[in-house]
């Protein structure tokens, strides 16, 4: 699985029009100011919930497949549908208010807030940021001054151009030496053998299915060059909306949810077998790997999972501005919030 950002990036256009829309409701308190609110539906009357995915399904997702399959929404009076995001895209379908949850990411939030789109970050999936970019052994990028010469492969944001200058720049390397190219949806292994020499991806799921293969890759990771680039990726997100009107479905969704992923904490092996009942097109032994490689980095060094810190949204914020990737700065206690997680 590469890095997907496109959905951060290239949807300006939908995500302004998004912040057209919701320039009618301005909720009193958002974020970590989230205000109290009543009931959706009767008591005993099962909620229907929509969860969006980000990409197809991967172990980035298990804890939500879990609480799915161990009944854990069902204990909370959810009816949970996890359906994947089309063209649309889950940041769209979670600020349009058509769907109530959503995958995320840090840049993608962060980008929508900063254009008047409502969602908020209600949990980080995984602790510390695993991607970064990847090459096959052969290729010797061993450090971000070896993308000089190189072609890298991605799919046109300017999040990808900024990030190969700012870790070239660290390193008094040349970027205008790097050859950019957009490869689509081709996957990491196509594409190497084809027409570039790296790509952006998640170790997680690539990076453990070269280990399966067999086919030895070396890894740059982003949060190794930069406390900046330590960011959350993936995230859960909600809109204002839900925040400010039914606080009780986000508490019960949580709950649910960080049930979900403590399983997957401690039970990786069964956990995986859920996912891939839930997706049996999935190559059961990449996704057994992968779950065993993301289990223990779900909480990491985290209190509980979840969490988040203001430090990390203000980091990456600041870098994105740095980087001409926003065009003000962030409000970072409106854009995420740790009150629905369990405490």
């Amino acid at each position: 699985m590469r890095i997907k950002a496109k959905l951060t990036f290239a949807l300006l256009g939908t995500f302004l029009a998004l912040a057209g829309c919701s320039q009618g409701a301005q909720p009193p308190a958002t974020g970590n100011q989230a205000a109290a609110g009543q009931p959706a539906q009767d008591a005993g009357k099962p909620i229907d919930i929509k969860v969006v995915l980000d990409w197809t399904p991967n172990t980035n997702h298990t804890g939500l497949y879990v609480a799915q399959d161990k009944g854990f929404f069902k204990e909370q009076g959810l009816h949970v549908q996890i359906i994947q995001p089309g063209q649309t895209g889950a940041d769209q379908m979670v600020g349009a208010g058509n769907a109530e949850f959503g995958v995320s990411y840090q840049e993608g939030v962060t980008q929508a807030r900063i254009q008047g789109v409502p969602l908020v970050s209600i949990a980080a999936v995984i602790q510390h940021n695993t991607s970064g970019f990847a090459s096959p052994v052969a290729k010797n990028i061993k450090t971000p001054k070896d993308f000089e010469g190189k072609t890298y492969g991605g799919w046109g944001s300017p999040a990808e151009n900024a990030m190969i200058e700012s870790l070239m720049q660290g390193q008094q390397a040349d970027a205008s030496k790097v050859k950019i190219v957009n490869i689509g949806d081709a996957d990491y292994f196509t594409a190497v053998k084809r027409d570039i020499d790296f790509a952006w991806i998640y170790y997680g799921w690539t990076g453990i299915e070269a280990e399966q293969r067999k086919e030895p890759m070396n890894m740059i990771y982003l949060k190794d060059y930069s406390e900046k680039l330590d960011y959350y990726t993936p995230v859960l997100v909600t809109n204002e909306k839900m925040i400010q009107e039914k606080p009780d479905v986000v508490k019960k969704f949580m709950a649910a949810v960080s049930k979900g992923y403590q399983f997957a904490i401690d039970k990786p092996d069964e956990a995986a077998d859920i996912l891939c009942k839930a997706a049996p097109d999935l190559d059961k032994n990449l996704v057994h790997a992968s779950q065993k490689w993301l289990s223990p980095r779900y909480k990491d060094d985290a209190p509980r999972w979840g969490e988040q810190k203001k430090a990390v949204w203000e980091n990456y914020a600041s870098w994105m501005l740095d980087h001409k990737l926003l065009e003000k700065p962030l409000d970072a206690d409106r854009a995420f919030t740790n009150q629905f997680l369990p405490e």
